[in-house]
């Protein structure tokens, strides 16, 4: 065996010591598969498009929303699953180096069942969303990578199949959708600082003392048997968590709700198809049976509500104040909708423009 194999390039990452993050991307490749076989000259030209349709996107988000980027033009990044399960591992591990360092710090030492346990269930969950995603701007990218986008083209062409789609359209739907939220977080630097401290502030409340687990476990078990307290996985989590969770909620219902209005809206002006693009679309959310039950389990369903509910509410919202009342939103994080506003647009609106 070649000696190098087992040196540690880790450079002290406590993430590395916590899972085996080499065994989360194993797992996520099976997970996943490769999807459908796309010959070479259809994956050139998806690359040509979805580059071309970026930097279009890009300039008819901005003259619709009134919102102007900076830094880098949006550029795409067409990938397969595996490449985007590979992005996605590394940017897991960036975000959990806190909690590792602090969990590693009462145990230095982990297991190694225990590491490749736990990467073995991230990387469960990355290979399954791999096979559902279509695009993604990932918001923790370092400076150098500003506005790079992912698509994922197994996905793409897996869907333009399955519906009939004209490839062009659907594309460029896809488009509008990620470069709107690379737009949100240009028009608001403030914002990938605020979400990474939320993450952060989360990952504090983490304990993996038996104690504390016992308790919550407890605490959820009366509140099924009673009824009281919220639903589903909710009943696992702390006061705590619930409150930074509805907090996030809130926040990431605004941002995905935004960036489905502005796709519908851009669309149709720009897309002929769009009916049948939005039929697909919802057609393809409705998952039945073992994979319904495994989308709640992870809270994959979830993403699906904070389109819904968060497209109303700035829908509502602009509708009442128009596009310059709604922008104000972006202007500092205490104008974000709070719990109970994203359902409540007139209290966002009493509160932060009047």
């Amino acid at each position: 065996m070649d000696p190098a194999a087992d040196v540690d390039w880790s450079m002290g990452s406590h993430a590395a010591r916590l899972a085996d993050w080499d065994v989360a991307l194993q797992i996520g490749k099976r997970v996943a598969g490769p999807g459908p076989i796309v010959p070479p000259e259809d994956r050139a030209r998806m690359r040509e498009d979805l580059a071309a349709h970026v930097l279009r996107a890009e300039e008819l988000v901005a003259e619709f929303t009134g919102l102007t980027v900076t830094g880098f033009r949006s550029r795409a990044w067409v990938m397969g699953r595996g490449d985007w399960i590979r992005q996605n591992v590394a940017g897991l591990q960036r975000l959990m180096e806190p909690l590792a360092q602090r969990l590693l710090e009462k145990r230095p030492t982990r297991p190694t069942i225990a590491r490749k346990a736990v990467g073995a269930q991230a990387g469960a969950i990355l290979g399954y969303v791999s096979r559902r995603v279509l695009g993604q701007f990932d918001v923790f990218l370092p400076p150098d990578d500003d506005g790079l986008i992912y698509f994922v083209g197994p996905n793409l062409i897996e869907v333009e199949r399955r519906y009939g789609l004209v490839p062009n359209d659907f594309r460029l739907w896809v488009a509008i959708h990620e470069v709107t939220h690379r737009v949100q977080f240009s028009a608001a630097p403030w914002l990938r600082a605020f979400l990474g401290g939320m993450v952060d502030e989360y990952l504090e409340t983490v304990s993996l003392d038996p104690h504390q687990l016992m308790d919550q476990l407890r605490r959820a078990a009366e509140e099924a048997r009673t009824g009281a307290g919220p639903g589903g996985i909710l009943r696992l989590l702390t006061p705590e968590q619930r409150a930074i969770f509805e907090r996030t909620q809130a926040m990431m219902s605004l941002l995905e709700g935004h960036a489905s209005f502005v796709m519908d809206d851009v669309g149709k002006e720009h897309i002929g198809t769009l009916p049948r693009l939005k039929n697909a679309l919802q057609a393809r959310r409705h998952v039945r049976g073992v994979e319904h039950r495994f989308q709640r389990a992870i809270g994959f369903d979830q993403k699906v509500a904070q389109y819904d509910s968060g497209e109303r509410f700035v829908r509502d919202v602009i509708e009442r104040v128009g596009m310059s009342g709604f922008n104000v939103v972006w202007e500092s994080r205490e104008h974000l909708p709070q719990p109970g506003e994203v359902a409540d647009p007139d209290r966002w609106i009493d509160r932060v423009t009047r």
